[in-house]
């Protein structure tokens, strides 16, 4: 177990050996609390303030907190320590940046379970660099404890130091949460993070790399363990946004129930074929919504060549990252649901290359790469939803990789239902109306339907109960009426 030498100096004194005073404990927790602490100090000798400020030390090569009291400076030994810190703690003491604990006296020791920078001296105005420190503290509770403590670690990054904020707050998370990222992206970030603070290459490479870093520094590399989704709580979402569609809905909770006993996502994703307006979209957000992940569109319809979803080369100055990537960094984490809407039209690319090959490695979960980034992302945390109108222009490699549901369009008996139950209170809901001011009657209610009984899904019945209500509240506002009652023909009227 390391002892922390925050002096930079190598022990030259005879007879004075380093002596670890703490443990490490595995701990999992995403959030802190005096019962669930970052670590715990020694408080056989003194009783520590709820808030209390002070530097990390290491006096006689013992790890230990430095105490700033009224009556003194105290030092405290360090217990023990969650592992996920450890890096933490360690650059906290080598910079020697006055922090402020929060904790609580128990049997044990003092409990730490906040830690806030604060200005020189201890004072109570927090400095500027607190937003890293925190945005710190929160990546280590995100993340999943480390399996084993790795002692090369403490590699030096090579190059010229450079002055710019970002680049050292990046050189400082990698020191500090490196761990926290696959083997693969963390020795990628080593390398980029050269490239950006070197001298010895372009302007424009360096930028680059900088980009790229800012990028994958944002995203949140999280392990593929899903939790158990209750299956009522599941269901009562797809009632809330599909009404009717018994055979749709089992089907959905067949495919993801397989969660609550491989805690992965299913193997195959979920393909909605059906007319539009039939709630392909409502219930791909549903399914987002009972995973309890963030979600991203794709739109195939405006992709026409496959470099808008992989990205262009840094050879070029005006290179960016793809559209896919994209939707990682504003997710900010690896786990999401990917909604590609229209996927029937993702072969019909007009540029060099065809877009469809390109999902094929979204889909196939070994990892997808960004001509931009130049890194394999995993994308075992992602769960791909497509919507389609005509699934005879799916590729058939494409085809397999989703489960297929097919949406059947409502019967004219269910339209009506949604109509009068879902469609026209939600819109009294948004203008602030109520029902008693607008009454449409059962004949009308029937001419609504038989005038859209050749569109399919119910888009344009929503849009004929907006044109409804707004016309009642018209009549309210300039007539002064108190109520508007719909017949056959002023619906006939209204929305012929």
């Amino acid at each position: 177990m390391p002892v922390f030498d925050f002096s930079g100096a190598s022990d030259k004194k005879p007879g004075v050996q380093s002596e670890c005073t703490y443990t490490t404990f595995q701990s999992n927790e995403k959030e802190t609390s005096p019962e669930k602490p970052i670590m715990i100090l020694d408080n056989s000798s003194r009783q520590w303030k709820h808030h209390s400020c002070g530097i990390f030390t290491n006096p006689i090569k013992r790890t230990s907190f430095e105490f700033k009291e009224d009556d003194g400076v105290f030092s405290a030994d360090i217990i023990s320590i969650d592992s996920r810190f450890v890096s933490l703690l360690k650059w906290l003491g080598e910079n020697h940046i006055n922090v402020r604990l929060s904790g609580e006296n128990k049997e044990n020791g003092y409990a730490v379970y906040k830690i806030r920078e604060t200005a020189f001296g201890g004072g109570t105005k927090l400095s500027a660099e607190d937003g890293f420190l925190q945005f710190m503290i929160d990546r280590l509770l995100a993340s999943d404890a480390p399996a084993e403590e790795v002692s090369d670690e403490e590699e030096e990054e090579v190059g010229d130091d450079m002055k710019l904020t970002s680049i050292q707050s990046i050189t400082d998370f990698m020191n500090c949460a490196g761990k926290t990222m696959p083997d693969n992206i963390r020795l990628w970030a080593r390398r980029n993070l050269a490239v950006a603070r070197s001298h010895e290459v372009s302007p424009e490479e360096r930028r680059h790399a900088q980009r790229a870093l800012s990028i994958m520094m944002n995203i949140q590399w999280k392990h593929n363990y899903f939790e158990s989704i209750d299956p009522v709580e599941a269901r009562k979402i797809l009632d809330e946004e599909l009404y009717g569609m018994e055979r749709v809905k089992q089907r959905i909770m067949e495919t993801i129930i397989q969660i609550n006993r491989t805690h992965t996502l299913p193997a195959y994703g979920l393909l909605l074929v059906g007319p539009a307006g039939t709630g392909k979209s409502q219930i791909a957000y549903a399914v987002a919504r009972i995973l309890k992940l963030p979600w991203t569109t794709l739109d195939m319809s405006s992709i026409n060549d496959p470099e808008q979803l992989t990205g262009s080369s840094r050879v070029y100055a005006n290179a960016k990252p793809g559209i896919i990537m994209e939707a990682f960094a504003m997710s900010g984490e690896s786990n999401l649901v990917f909604i590609i809407n229209e996927l029937d039209k993702a072969a019909s690319g007009k540029g060099n290359g065809n877009p469809a090959d390109v999902l094929l490695t979204l889909l196939d979960n070994l990892g997808f790469t960004d001509n931009y980034i130049e890194c394999l992302i995993p994308t075992v945390g992602v769960y791909p939803i497509a919507t389609a109108n005509d699934k005879s222009q799916i590729s058939a490699p494409l085809m397999s990789r989703f489960a297929v549901i097919d949406i059947p369009d409502y019967t004219p008996e269910e339209k009506k239902i949604i109509f009068s139950k879902f469609a026209l209170p939600k819109v009294f809901r948004r203008m602030s109306m109520k029902e008693s001011e607008c009454i449409v009657t059962e004949e009308a209610l029937d001419m609504v339907i038989k005038l859209h009984e050749n569109t399919s899904g119910i888009r344009d019945l929503e849009q004929a109960a907006e044109h409804i209500a707004a016309n009642a509240l018209y009549q309210i506002e300039v007539n002064h009426v108190s109520k508007v009652v719909f017949d056959a023909e002023m619906v006939r009227s209204l929305l012929s």
